[in-house]
């Protein structure tokens, strides 16, 4: 096969580099031709199909590849990037012992030194939780650069490690934009809201080109403002985020600030925002996020008010618009609108529900007393998605209508799940209780210390 031919296929690589059925059919043809053509392929041409692999929806395909036709080539003519998407492709599958052969491989063909492939390997140990291999990857780097330390730093704040992560990231030799959004994401993510913005306030005052907040910075910080529940700091980010053009830029950024100014109780500010969003921006999230703004503070009506506008502009609802606006009518005691957009859901936009829809159904119908339909639905419910959190919503709802006879139809069916929850026992015998059944009351409690179920203490939190 001519020399010419594999600059042609490497043309069409480059063209087609994101449609993977023209890489798979570029794939075939060179598996095909490989065994009788000569010159061999060279490896760019298979480095670039390993790139694609690896970065994409079955990243094993790359690891499968390299295995397969490139191991006998890469032992003498591999690159850096050769084994540095390979990697990639096992830290994207979470293979870690797949990972450490290759580590052994690099070592053998001499890469043990390169920035690049070592990279890789630390960014590899660390997705898949072998902080040591990880440390010692990093350790024994005789030359680390600014993507090193950011795969290492990011990569422990992401894991929960966020007390090691913040030793190395005071210790880094310079930080961009990526430092400093990796770890504000990871005190987030551990719950550590204060230290979140503590960090986003010292980046602002430390401010400059390379590591100034950017629209990534703020969706990482915005967790931490509802955590806090503090609308003035989310006013204050909200203003830092319009100066800095963010909301003309990135839709996502004004679809998570209308779901944080509810978290923090302002509608209004919600409201505002969703509506100064140009019409030809507003996207399905952005619908869904105000539905969800006002299933959250039961403002039933406005959510139904709103999810007829979204329609009206043609945005078809997914289970997500879905769950919202049946959680709004629940809260709200629009039973027949619920029933209706559960139907609405399932015949017109086709879509299976699931629990969650099941638990909304459910809940909306026990809260308006209607039992009966209730427990229906609920032994509608696949066998598959049932669970005892369903039948315990029921059982409250017999508890609330003092319900004896449906309330020990749902226990038995709760104790065939789960036998061990002290508060199935308490709202059984509070439902025998309220009804003046005191004998059969007492018997629950005395059934419940007979199977030595303990009831946790109330706390509170003020």
């Amino acid at each position: 096969m001519r020399k010419d031919h594999y600059s042609l296929l490497s043309s069409l690589l480059h063209n087609h580099h994101s449609n993977r059925r023209s890489i798979q059919q570029i794939h075939a043809h060179l598996v095909t031709t490989t065994a009788t053509c000569h010159p061999p392929p060279p490896t760019t041409l298979w480095t670039t199909i390993l790139r694609h692999y690896s970065l994409g929806y079955s990243p094993k395909e790359a690891l499968l590849l390299y295995k397969h036709h490139l191991h006998p080539i890469t032992l003498f003519h591999g690159d850096s990037f050769t084994y540095a998407f390979v990697i990639k492709s096992c830290a994207n599958s979470e293979l870690p012992i797949s990972g450490s052969q290759l580590h052994s491989i690099v070592f053998k063909t001499g890469f043990q030194s390169h920035v690049y492939v070592q990279t890789a390997l630390v960014n590899m140990y660390v997705v898949c939780g072998c902080l040591w291999e990880c440390r010692k990857v990093f350790d024994e780097m005789p030359l680390r650069n600014l993507v090193t330390w950011n795969v290492l730093v990011t990569g422990l704040a992401k894991r929960g490690e966020v007390t090691l992560a913040r030793a190395f990231f005071d210790v880094m030799p310079v930080k961009n934009v990526v430092s400093w959004s990796g770890m504000i994401d990871g005190y987030t993510r551990v719950n550590q809201p204060k230290e979140a913005v503590s960090l986003f306030r010292r980046m602002v005052a430390l401010a400059c080109n390379y590591n100034k907040p950017t629209e990534i910075t703020v969706l990482a910080l915005y967790p931490a403002i509802w955590n806090l529940g503090s609308l003035e700091l989310c006013q204050c980010v909200h203003a830092y985020g319009e100066k800095n053009g963010f909301y003309t830029t990135d839709i996502r950024v004004t679809n998570a600030l209308i779901d944080v100014y509810a978290r923090c109780g302002s509608v209004h500010s919600a409201l505002r925002v969703f509506e100064l969003i140009p019409s030809d921006e507003k996207n399905l999230v952005s619908w869904t996020s105000i539905i969800t703004v006002f299933a959250m503070h039961g403002m039933a009506k406005e959510a139904v008010d709103s999810f007829k506008r979204m329609e009206e502009v043609g945005m078809k609802p997914n289970r997500v618009t879905f769950l919202s606006i049946l959680s709004a009518c629940s809260h709200g005691g629009l039973v027949e609108e619920g029933l209706v957009f559960f139907k609405k859901m399932v015949n017109e936009s086709c879509i299976v529900p699931d629990i969650k829809h099941y638990g909304c159904l459910i809940d909306m119908l026990a809260r308006a007393g209607r039992l009966e339909d209730a427990e229906k639905m609920a032994l509608e419910v696949p066998k598959n998605m049932a669970n005892d959190v369903i039948w315990r919503t029921l059982l409250g709802a017999c508890s609330y209508y003092d319900n004896v006879e449906m309330g020990k139809r749902i226990t038995s069916r709760i104790f065939e799940m789960e036998r061990r929850y002290s508060g199935d026992y308490v709202l059984l015998s509070n439902i025998f209780s309220g009804v003046g059944d005191y004998v059969d009351s007492e018997n629950v409690r005395r059934r419940m210390d007979q199977m030595d179920v303990c009831k946790l203490p109330g706390c509170s939190s003020i």
